[in-house]
C-alpha cells in the first residue's frame, strides 16, 4: 500500500532503523533479513533524498532528517497499533493479556503486591511485566514499549494523560538502638547526624533529596545507594538517619531493628501518580488495569490501617 508514492509497509523498517540505528538489529526486531534491511534502507533513503543513517566510526549515526522523523513515525505506528490492536470489551477473567508496567522498587515493594493479588482472583490469566524506572519514562511510552508508567506527579509528561494514585510523606527511620532513637528527633540532631540517601542511578534523583536542596538544607551524607528499599537495611549497627517514604518505611520496620520518626524539617509531600499514552485512553483493558491499581492502593491502606490499631 501507498501514500504519497511512500510504500507503507517501509514505516515499520524505518521505525526500527531510527530506533536501533543498525541494520542487523533493527533487521531482527522485525524479523527480516539483512539484505532485506538493507534494501529497504536504500528505497528509503532514495524517498527522502537523505542519507538517514550514516557510518561514523564503528557505529551508524541518525542524520538530522532522520531525528526529525524518529518521533512522528514512531507515533504513527503506535496511533495504528492502538487502533487496529483495541477490543471492544475486555473480560478479565478470559484475558492472557500482557501489560508492561515502569516503576520503582518503592511502588514495587509497596503497592505491587496488592495489584497482583487483585489480579490474580480477577483475571488469573493475564501477564505483568514490571520493569525498572528509567531516565524520560515518557519515551517509553511514545515508543510503545510500556503501557503505564507509575511515576511521581512531577516526572509525568504533559502529553499524555496521568491520574494521581497517591500521596505519600516521608519520615525519619533510625537503627533502634542508636542514641538518636531515644528523645525528641530535632532540627539539630538531624542535621548534626550522618545519612544514608538514595541516589537513584539512571533515572532523576530522589524526590527527598531535592525538596532538601530546594529548601537548602544541608545534610552530612555519610552513605549514598541506588536502591530505595536498603536504606532501612543499612542503618542497624549505626548511629545514622535515613529519611523514606512512609509506606516503605513501614514495610521495612515489620522485619529490621529499626523505629520510625517523624521528619523534623519540612518535607513536601510526594504525588504518585500513573500515565498512559494518550492514543490508549479509551483502551478497555488499560481502563480495567488503571481501576485495579486504584483499588489496590485502597486496600494496601487499609492494611496499614489495621496494623496501627
Amino acid at each position: 500500500m501507498r501514500f504519497n508514492k511512500l510504500d507503507l509497509n517501509l514505516l515499520v523498517a524505518l521505525d526500527a532503523l531510527l530506533t536501533e540505528q543498525n541494520i542487523s538489529r533493527a533487521a531482527e526486531k522485525i524479523y527480516l533479513s539483512q539484505s532485506a534491511m538493507s534494501s529497504a534502507l536504500a528505497r528509503l533513503r532514495d524517498y527522502f533524498g537523505d542519507e538517514l543513517l550514516v557510518q561514523v566510526g564503528r557505529k551508524m549515526e541518525l542524520t538530522p532528517r532522520a531525528q526529525a522523523l524518529q518521533d512522528p513515525v514512531r507515533d504513527i505506528l503506535v496511533r495504528v497499533d492502538s487502533t487496529v490492536s483495541a477490543q471492544p470489551d475486555f473480560v478479565p477473567a478470559h484475558s492472557d493479556r500482557v501489560f508492561r508496567l515502569h516503576l520503582s522498587d518503592y511502588t514495587m515493594t509497596t503497592l505491587m503486591p496488592h495489584v497482583l493479588a487483585l489480579a490474580y482472583q480477577r483475571a488469573p490469566g493475564i501477564r505483568l511485566e514490571l520493569r525498572a524506572q528509567i531516565m524520560h519514562p515518557h519515551r517509553v511510552l511514545e515508543r510503545g514499549e510500556a503501557d503505564l508508567l507509575i511515576i511521581p506527579k512531577e516526572y509525568c509528561s504533559v502529553d499524555h494523560p496521568a491520574e494521581l494514585l497517591l500521596t505519600e510523606t516521608f519520615c525519619c527511620v533510625l537503627w533502634d538502638q542508636s542514641p538518636l532513637a531515644k528523645g525528641e528527633m530535632t532540627a539539630e540532631r538531624y542535621l548534626a547526624a550522618g545519612h544514608i540517601i538514595v541516589q537513584p542511578g539512571a533515572v532523576h534523583s530522589a524526590l527527598e533529596d531535592g525538596f532538601m536542596h530546594k529548601l537548602g538544607i544541608e545534610r552530612k551524607v555519610e552513605v549514598t545507594t541506588y536502591s530505595f528499599l536498603s536504606p532501612a537495611q543499612l542503618l542497624p549497627g549505626t548511629n545514622r538517619i535515613a529519611t523514606m517514604h512512609r509506606r516503605l518505611a513501614q514495610e521495612a520496620a515489620r522485619s529490621l531493628p529499626v523505629v520510625l520518626r517523624d521528619a523534623p524539617v519540612p518535607m513536601p509531600a510526594m504525588e504518585q501518580s500513573m500515565q498512559w499514552h494518550k492514543h490508549r485512553t479509551s483502551d478497555p483493558g488499560l481502563i480495567w488495569l488503571r481501576g485495579l491499581i486504584k483499588e489496590a492502593v485502597v486496600v494496601m491502606d487499609h492494611a496499614h490501617d489495621d496494623e496501627r490499631l
